[in-house]
């Protein structure tokens, strides 16, 4: 009996490290597909990106950067409600298109937004929307000529 329990004890071992270094090298490739991803795309990076001045502020916390860029995105402008949300979006040719889903007042929201990744700054892009104001009407029309870029800056 004890030889039994001994021999699903060492099975059960050998199955358990082979799992793990299965997760290693997926974790592993993963972790090369990202690098190259960001050499590509003009040094977008993990991280806080933000601008703050004359009572504006818009702070961009990079959370995932690969196939898709996720993070956490605050604008708070003068004279106008704060809304907290979650960006989800993808990155080519420099630019980072996505949906930006937001609580202001109370209320969930969902808008397009999209930025360049310019000089290591994040420059906001602006456009003609569709007739709900979600989303742009021609991605090749959107103009990135902000006067607020976002600086990569040490996360609060």
């Amino acid at each position: 009996m004890r030889i039994v329990t001994l021999l699903v004890i060492v099975v059960l071992l050998g199955f358990s490290c082979k799992e793990k270094a299965e997760k290693s090298d997926v974790t592993s490739s993963q972790s090369q597909k990202t690098e190259k991803f960001e050499d590509s795309d003009a040094m977008l990076q993990l991280g806080c990106y933000r601008y703050e001045e004359d009572g504006n502020t818009i702070q961009f916390d990079i959370t995932k950067v690969g196939e898709k860029v996720k993070g956490k995105l605050v604008y708070q402008l003068s004279g106008k409600d704060r809304n907290t949300g979650i960006f989800e979006g993808t990155l080519a040719d420099n630019k980072l298109v996505g949906t930006y889903t937001f609580d202001s007042e109370g209320v969930e929201s969902t808008r397009e937004v999209a930025f360049m990744v310019k000089g290591g700054a994040l420059v906001e892009g602006y456009g003609e929307l569709n007739n709900e104001g979600t989303a742009f009407k021609d991605y090749n029309a959107i103009r990135f000529s902000s006067t607020m870029p976002l600086r990569k800056t040490k996360c609060e």
